[in-house]
């Protein structure tokens, strides 16, 4: 405890305080991170031994939200412990590990996990900038070689003011909400969405927050300076063994890379290849003359393996180096081409809406289902409570790149692919007011070469129009690369696709309406892009996100007039709050009855009063509506009802006037001459007519029978015909007693 040490900077108003020696001392390196009254602890552990048999860099980002932060317990009666990871902590983590990964060496393979874990949330400052730090910090501290420090930051826009790092409060106020990680000079991941803002004012952002990184990266360095380990070279050889393997390996690379790039141009670029299949057959094609060649050179059969494995790399390679110095790509189109479109809707007979989006070698069919406002989904996370109505879900089957694979759900993949073409529209959906239905959209991937994210946001785009949701704007989307050389030269491509996407390249996704961006999801595979590059991004895509724009409209111009038959419709009606209880009834038991009478799907109720009734078919809902206004109107005096005799009294009869709602006919009210019995005129069950007399400071009903019309009497007693109605008549009663009151008797 005595090796704790702090530091400090004031960042966007607030201290921003890392504190390292206190916690997780076994690990590389741990570090605890402080914005507000948020906390995080990240630690970063290596790996003593390599991973055999493995082909890749085994990299495990793992980002913990606790409910005990926010002071919560889970809402779930039967589990309160945290089980899987929210979609939100899984999208949080893919954003770390998007900008982190591309400065580790990539031959490396020691296992590297880095976690964090939010201790403390105090609701207005997001974990997730703090996570970014969190992970870059301790990396850069630990003796895990890594060519960091990035810093995390969050820009908004507010009244036309930039914001740094706004609070959950000010960012329902933003037209964008921008966060991303890098450097002063370089951007290596981005996360956004916003309503339908510039390209100008999108690359201004940019600028605003790298200013705001300095201090972040410069108190990085000062906690390795004063808190650092030595970083461990894990990648040169330390045996005779190891320094034999590894010149072997550079000489396979060597004469490789030579040879992959002659008949890259033979087999790739004499006859450009449109088809993704016909790509792979060549390569295969290359690896197996590559491995015939390696021979020739008296290349061990050991390394022959090895040298298969770096022909996708070195094929990427030329690939991006015809792009740059040649303006060349494998399909022959231009740098800033889209690939040939297909564009339907109303595919599928008995979905409330369909959309199919062909982009070359990637299709997507786009599935809407509306729901009740009860359908919506009930969020329990750290950050987020309550109901969400428009869900997106992405579904990537193996048949999608012709693979066969065990299919487990989705993965942090799907789920961030899902996130992303969900932001893109979620700023198009209209007001639950204006339209008060749970929406539902599942993207299935049919078949993906090249971004099947943004193919899902175009076909939603079709779907959600197909089933008559009036959306704002349509929303297309479209996936930047680029290539680049070790020359510092680069060009940035439009829809990239298969060998498009390789080292030194990106993946800068884009999304947006005729009138401006509405989502932004970019990650790298180089040491970060400079302005000149995220600028040029921003200016080529406007054009490719037009012309997408212009397919969907030769399908459909605009939302349908009219839902699908199959549709459930929903009808809105106000009532006074107080009201409320009238209609649901002591445990339910009102609203229960009105939906078994009726055969409604649902009625929902909002604390405003606004109550929706879900039907398929108009009638049931009409009929529901009726019985929930008769349950909350008032009555008025002079009103007439037709309603059912439910009590009968010495003194007169009940009538009943609405559900629950009744009044009372005394016995001098219940015909034009006197009554003696009750029973004479009206028995139990009778249906009458009725007018409203008065309602008493109680809230009671006196009604009259003999002053509404439509009434049918029994004949008129003949001991009475003597006497008329008109005239006063002798109270008989000489004892001095009264008659009953003419008010109710309850």
């Amino acid at each position: 405890m005595s090796d704790i040490q702090r530091f400090e900077i004031e960042w966007g108003g607030k201290p921003l305080i890392i504190e390292t020696g206190k916690y997780a001392a076994q690990a590389n390196a741990a570090c605890t991170i402080q914005y507000g009254e948020t906390v995080l602890l990240a630690t970063a552990v290596m790996s003593k031994q390599k991973r055999e048999g493995i082909d890749f860099f085994p990299l495990m980002i793992e980002y913990e939200e606790k409910l005990y932060a926010a002071g919560r317990i889970k809402g779930s009666r039967f589990m309160k412990r945290e089980g899987r990871a929210t979609d939100e902590a899984v999208l949080v983590g893919r954003s770390i590990d998007r900008g982190i990964r591309p400065l580790f060496d990539q031959e490396m393979r020691n296992e590297v996990q880095v976690v964090l874990t939010v201790l403390s949330f105090d609701g207005e400052n997001d974990p997730d900038i703090l996570a970014i730090i969190g992970a870059s910090c301790v990396l850069h501290m630990s003796d895990i070689p890594w060519n960091g420090p990035l810093g995390g930051i969050r820009v908004g826009q507010i009244d036309g003011e930039w914001v740094i790092n706004p609070s959950y409060e000010a960012r329902k106020k933003s037209v964008l909400d921008l966060a991303f990680s890098g450097t002063a000079e370089k951007i290596l991941m981005v996360e956004a969405d916003a309503k339908e803002v510039s390209e100008d004012t999108v690359v201004d952002a940019f600028a605003f927050g790298r200013k705001h990184l300095k201090k972040v990266i410069d108190l990085m360095e000062e906690v390795r300076t004063k808190a650092g380990s030595e970083k461990i070279d894990v990648m040169s050889p330390k045996t005779d063994e190891e320094k034999a393997a590894k010149e072997t390996r550079d000489k396979v690379h060597d004469l490789a890379k030579t040879f992959v790039a002659e008949k890259t141009k033979e087999y790739y670029f004499s006859k450009p290849k449109a088809a993704k299949k016909e790509r792979l057959a060549a390569m295969a094609q290359i690896k197996d003359e590559l491995a015939e060649h390696l021979i020739e050179k008296e290349i061990d059969e050991e390394y022959l393996g090895y040298g298969r494995g770096l022909v996708y790399e070195l094929i990427e390679a030329e690939v991006s180096r015809a792009i740059v110095q040649e303006g060349k790509r494998v399909d022959g189109r231009k740098l800033t081409e889209v690939r040939t479109l297909v564009n339907e809707v109303g595919v599928l007979p008995r979905v409330h809406g369909s959309g199919h989006f062909k982009r070359g070698e990637t299709q997507v069919m786009s599935i809407v289902t509306l729901g009740s406002p009860g359908d919506e989904q009930t969020l329990d996370g750290m950050e987020t409570m309550g109901t969400k109505r428009y869900m997106h879900h992405y579904n990537f089957p193996p048949f999608s790149v012709g693979e066969a694979k065990f299919m487990r759900g989705p993965g942090r993949r799907d789920i961030g692919h899902g996130a992303l073409a969900e932001k893109a529209l979620a700023a198009m959906i209209p007001e639950k007011e204006e339209f008060p239905y749970a929406i539902r959209v599942v993207s299935e991937v049919f078949e993906s070469n090249g971004s099947s994210s943004m193919a899902s946001t175009c076909a939603s785009t079709l779907a959600l129009m197909d089933a008559g949701v009036p959306i704002k704007n349509p929303v297309a989307g479209v996936a930047m690369g680029l290539a680049g050389d070790d020359k510092g030269n680069w060009k940035v491509i439009t829809d990239i696709q298969d060998l498009e996407d390789g080292p030194g390249g990106m993946d800068f996704k884009i999304t947006g309406t005729k009138d401006g961006i509405t989502a932004i999801q970019m990650d790298t595979k180089t040491h970060g892009l400079t302005h000149d590059i995220v600028e040029e991004t921003f200016k080529q895509s406007k054009q490719g996100r037009q012309d997408i724009l212009d397919g969907i409209a030769k399908a459909i111009a605009e939302p349908r007039k009219e839902m699908s038959p199959y549709a459930p419709r929903i009808i809105t009606h106000k009532i006074n709050p107080e009201n409320i209880g009238d209609v649901i009834g002591p445990g339910g038991k009102i609203i229960n009855e009105i939906i078994e009478t009726t055969g409604v799907q649902a009625i929902d109720i909002e604390d405003s009063g606004l109550i929706m009734i879900t039907s398929v078919g108009g009638e049931p809902a009409e009929k529901a509506l009726a019985m929930i206004k008769n349950l909350t109107r008032e009555i008025a005096v002079g009103e007439i009802f037709k309603g059912k005799v439910v009590r009968i009294m010495d003194f007169g009869a009940f009538v009943e006037l609405l559900p629950k709602k009744d009044g009372m006919v005394h016995v001098s009210e219940l015909a034009p001459w006197h009554v003696d019995k009750v029973t004479d005129i009206v028995n139990l069950g009778d249906e009458v007519s009725v007018k409203v007399m008065e309602i008493d400071n109680m809230g009671r009903v006196n009604l009259s029978m003999k002053q509404a019309p439509g009434n049918v009497y029994p004949e008129r007693p003949k001991q009475d015909r003597s006497r008329s109605f008109d005239k006063p008549r002798r109270d008989n009663n000489r004892s001095g007693g009264s008659r009953p009151p003419r008010n109710n008797q309850r």
